[in-house]
């Protein structure tokens, strides 16, 4: 089987190496078990040398795009600076890309190389993962794919993408898995310590809500719900109080921020939530009343819903001094 692990410039080293490094080592167990090697990789580019990671490191390809004939796997690592300078810098990969995937190969994004792959539009009308800091940037690039927040792996019709920074390896696990089987992947989990079938980078993901964008009245009402946190904020009011109606007001708000207003007051209380567990030795009655809830229920489930853990395991989680049970 064939990988080509692609070369952009501006590509971030470690998502560069890495696949390299699991593949090989893949073929490593491979052999130690008798069998044949079963990948071919090779870093493709636009040209033989390629300067990465803000020019701290030169990477010498195996092959320019038109060397390649034939390829079974294209790994798109993250690209790093300016995205919009890195995409125009890296534009001569997209017919490249597509035409490969047009011939049977699948193709792989890793953390923020989901916009490489999305820039294809081989992405349109289907899910994707990026990391989450980016998320906004990508949903105003890319509003014809279905950004998934929270999610560490996608897979639609061989196309493959993942969350941010390390929740790559997750990515190229499953890949193992499904070129090799389950028992090769448990085993190269367990050499390289990943935690295997990790699902979401949601515990990871800090809120920053969208304020990119021209509706006056949406931002006051985004400024209004982060400075009352403590407060019970219901949409109506909100409507009410900017003089718009409530469907209209919904619909704005959605547009504006990608959240509805609902959403988008959970989750401001949710990361005020985690900033007090983190930093605080409150208990979790004590941050469910100061993010403005009263029923332990209803402030279970949405925290969980949004970081994927309860208030109490994201607690044990990251406060040192956090009490074991607590939950």
């Amino acid at each position: 089987m064939h990988i080509s692990i692609l070369i952009p410039h501006e590509a971030v080293m470690a998502s560069i190496v890495d696949p390299r490094t699991i593949f090989s080592r893949v073929n490593d167990f491979l052999q130690a078990q008798g069998k044949e090697p079963q990948f071919e990789i090779q870093f493709v580019g636009l040209k033989k040398q390629v300067k990465v990671d803000n020019n701290l490191y030169s990477i010498n390809t195996d092959a320019v795009i038109n060397e390649v004939k034939e390829t079974d796997l294209i790994i798109i690592p993250a690209i790093g600076g300016d995205i919009a300078t890195s995409l125009q810098a890296n534009k001569e990969f997209i017919p490249w890309i597509i035409s490969h995937y047009n011939n049977g190969a699948e193709v792989a994004s890793l953390c923020v190389g989901a916009f490489l792959l999305a820039s294809t539009e081989l992405l349109n009308g289907k899910e994707c993962s990026s990391h989450w800091l980016q998320s906004n940037l990508f949903r105003e690039m890319f509003p014809e794919v279905k950004l998934v927040d929270g999610r560490v792996v996608t897979e639609q019709q061989g196309l493959y993408s993942s969350g941010g920074a390390t929740s790559y390896w997750n990515l190229l696990l499953h890949l193992v898995e499904k070129y090799t089987g389950r028992e090769m992947a448990i085993m190269t989990a367990k050499i390289f310590a990943l935690e295997i079938d990790r699902k979401t980078q949601s515990p990871f993901t800090i809120f920053n809500g969208q304020k990119k964008h021209d509706d006056e009245p949406v931002k006051l009402a985004q400024e209004f719900i982060e400075a009352n946190i403590t407060e019970r904020i219901m949409v109506e009011e909100l409507a009410s109080k900017f003089a718009i109606g409530r469907r209209h007001f919904e619909r704005r708000f959605k547009k504006a921020t990608h959240n509805s207003p609902i959403e988008y007051i959970q989750r401001v209380k949710v990361e005020a939530a985690k900033k007090r567990f983190e930093t605080t030795n409150m208990n979790v009655s004590e941050v469910m009343y100061e993010v403005g809830y009263a029923d332990m229920k209803a402030f279970r489930q949405v925290f969980k819903k949004i970081t994927g853990l309860t208030p109490g395991d994201y607690k044990e989680r990251y406060n040192r001094e956090a009490v074991v049970g607590d939950n």
